[in-house]
């Protein structure tokens, strides 16, 4: 298998131009990541997945942000709509890790049925009152030992389902006080309390196949976002223990300096496996390809492990499920 390059990239539309099919063969990356814009229907995603992977001639894992509630690509009738995750913990009280597993089974199978097998979740960003609301419900809780319970649960039901999970945002944006995709957060909390809180939430989790880090600057350990700073990736690697295939969190958004192609450079410098860029626009992929270049021998390995680790899920009864999790969710009568 010759190298994977070192990024995961966007079509742009519903279908793939005969650019974007020649484009994608050349640059060989490591898959895909698929957004509303590029959603119609069940028959129409089902063929931009297969032809996605026809371009490069393997199959290529695609990925999706499917998080149910404000952050999902897919919505109805092609997937099922779903609260957002901190008000559906909150909801279901003590059933709420059943429910979470519950429910990213049935995002994992209505996934799978287009062609999608990758889904950015769970997310282990831990809530605080002040985080941003871009963020906020989208969180599972903000106690750190309720985050790893409903992030476990996530894991299990996208994993059973076939679907490889991508925990994010390392090493944790929880503290965030700014949208990333606009503007860059600073984070002033002490060591103490990311160890205890922030970075404790993803060690449980350091043996997950594939992460995401987080485009933000903790002020007390470093100067420069966690995605382009050598010692934060240092940090998620050592201190977290996370030895999977790490991607950056999308090189588009406005957290990060410089052209695309140097935020592209210097995420790889950095020591970043993958290189994500979302927008989808032909002028940014090829100088973001350009930049990241082919993965080193060292993630080429994580990336042949993140793909050895896609299953076959069983078969379900969709109906029984939904039932079940309603039932959940709606409580004792």
């Amino acid at each position: 298998m010759t190298h994977f390059g070192a990024t995961i990239l966007a079509p742009l539309g519903l279908t793939l131009s005969a650019e974007e099919k020649r484009f994608f063969a050349e640059a060989n990356p490591f898959g895909f990541i698929l957004f509303a814009r590029n959603v119609e229907s069940a028959e129409q995603l089902s063929a931009l997945t297969s032809d996605l992977r026809a371009a490069v001639g393997w199959n290529a894992p695609v990925f999706v942000d499917q998080e149910g509630g404000r952050v999902q690509r897919l919505r109805p009738p092609l997937a099922t709509e779903f609260l957002p995750p901190l008000d559906e913990v909150a909801q279901a009280g003590e059933n709420a890790a059943r429910a979470m597993e519950l429910r990213f089974r049935i995002i994992a199978a209505e996934l799978l049925a287009v062609g999608i097998d990758g889904n950015c979740a769970p997310m282990l960003d831990v809530a605080r009152p002040g985080t941003h609301a871009f963020l906020r419900n989208r969180c599972y809780a903000e106690d750190v030992a309720r985050v790893i319970e409903m992030g476990k649960a996530v894991v299990k039901g996208l994993s059973d389902g076939g679907v490889l999970p991508v925990m994010k945002h390392l090493p944790g944006h929880g503290l965030a006080q700014l949208d990333s995709h606009k503007d860059l957060p600073r984070v002033s909390a002490p060591r103490e309390e990311l160890e205890d809180i922030d970075f404790a939430a993803f060690r449980p989790f350091a043996e997950l196949p594939l992460a995401m880090t987080a485009h933000l600057v903790y002020e007390g350990l470093n100067t420069r976002p966690a995605t382009v700073d050598p010692e934060m990736i240092a940090l998620i690697r050592e201190n977290i223990g996370f030895s999977g295939l790490l991607m950056s969190d999308d090189l588009s958004m406005e957290a990060l300096s410089g052209t695309i192609g140097e935020r592209s450079a210097a995420t790889v410098a950095a020591g970043c496996d993958v290189v994500l860029h979302c927008n989808g626009k032909m002028e940014d992929m090829v100088p973001v390809v350009e930049a990241a270049g082919r993965m080193t021998e060292a993630a080429q390995a994580r990336a042949e492990a993140a793909l050895a680790a896609r299953t076959l899920p069983a078969e379900i009864d969709m109906a029984a499920l939904k039932a079940e999790h309603e039932a959940l969710l709606a409580g004792p009568r």
